[in-house]
């Protein structure tokens, strides 16, 4: 691993442990706290601040200003468009907005990562990337949002996809997106410290989306033409992600059959029909990780192989995560809550 990248994880990692008592103290002073009871998905016993957001925020900025490579195209582009997922998340944190504000805010900083050359171009027809650019970015980032359900589970979910786009950037020559992979990757080390059951902290919308949409773009720059055919490479961010996408492709399924908004919060993700069924909370949280971590190896290993078969790794894997969203989300246990709250979790 090379020096610039370890240092970053190291830096990170030290500055995410460090400022969390403050900002702890920061989001309790300003009310940013996420109160037990109020909504039948919030199981937690005692108010906890969402600092999340705020340390994941303040440690990128100053380690990616240490290192340089937080105002190094395209990453200057991500960041950018970034403060307007982590603004609005902070104001939802404190104050709760409303699914359409936030979806909102995220296509405009879609379209910002866009004005700055952060786009998907597979197709090669503007109006059809542009779509799908928005598609993915917005899905992404809903997803890590929606996938907050349990101590620890978004945190490492965001930092096993961190961990594999570091390793396929750097093996592909990307030195900038493998480093800002390895910033994510401390951070949610140090939040992962502080989230763990019984979590001392949240990570909030601020948090969840900003991992999301972080993800999102460095899963679009991901470009292997020079080592990798596009043809080999192009699934492997979805690959990467596949989890929280299909955790949310089955809860949006399950809420629009029972006829319930799908932004409205409810105890039926993975994890919680995991545990539903009889398996224990930290073996639910572990087994999405697993799952993750399974993904990530298939996507490296169709790296390796011809278009063909890569792509067939690619369909079967996703054939394979469908069918098990489809197994549970057709078992509605009693403990799972149809009563939510009209947001995006």
């Amino acid at each position: 691993m090379p020096p610039t990248i370890s240092l970053s994880i190291l830096l990170s990692l030290v500055l995410s442990l460090a400022i969390a008592p403050l900002c702890i103290r920061l989001a309790n002073r300003l009310g940013i706290i996420d109160q037990p009871g109020g909504l039948p998905h919030k199981i937690h016993a005692v108010a906890t601040p969402r600092a999340g957001g705020m340390i994941l925020f303040i440690t990128i900025v100053v380690v990616g200003s240490v290192t340089g490579i937080l105002w190094q195209p395209p990453l200057r582009s991500i960041f950018l468009a970034s403060v307007i997922i982590f603004g609005l998340g902070i104001w939802d944190d404190a104050r709760n907005m409303g699914a359409v504000t936030k979806v909102t805010g995220q296509v405009l900083a879609t379209l910002l990562l866009m004005q700055g050359g952060v786009a998907v171009q597979i197709l090669h027809i503007p109006v059809a990337d542009t779509a799908l650019t928005l598609i993915w970015v917005v899905g992404v980032t809903n997803a890590y949002n929606l996938v907050d359900s349990m101590d620890g589970e978004a945190i490492g979910l965001a930092g096993l996809a961190a961990a594999f786009l570091m390793l396929a950037t750097t093996n592909t020559g990307q030195e900038s997106p493998a480093v800002f992979s390895a910033l994510l990757i401390g951070a949610c080390g140090g939040l992962l410290y502080h989230n763990v059951t019984p979590a001392r902290l949240f990570l909030g919308d601020s948090g969840s989306q900003l991992l999301g949409f972080w993800l999102a773009a460095l899963g679009i720059i991901f470009t292997p033409a020079q080592t990798v055919p596009q043809l080999s490479s192009w699934f492997v961010p979805i690959l990467i992600m596949i989890v929280p996408i299909l955790d949310t492709t089955m809860v949006t399924a399950s809420r629009l059959r029972s006829r319930v908004p799908f932004y409205q919060g409810n105890r039926d993700h993975t994890y919680h029909r995991l545990v539903a069924l009889g398996v224990p909370p930290l073996r639910a949280v572990l087994s999405t990780h697993v799952a993750s971590a399974v993904a990530g190896c298939l996507a490296f290993i169709a790296l390796e192989l011809p278009p063909l078969w890569a792509n067939c790794v690619f369909f079967v894997a996703v054939a394979l995560g469908l069918a098990a969203v489809l197994w549970l989300g057709h078992r509605q246990p009693a403990e799972i809550s149809t009563a939510g709250a009209q947001r995006l979790e």
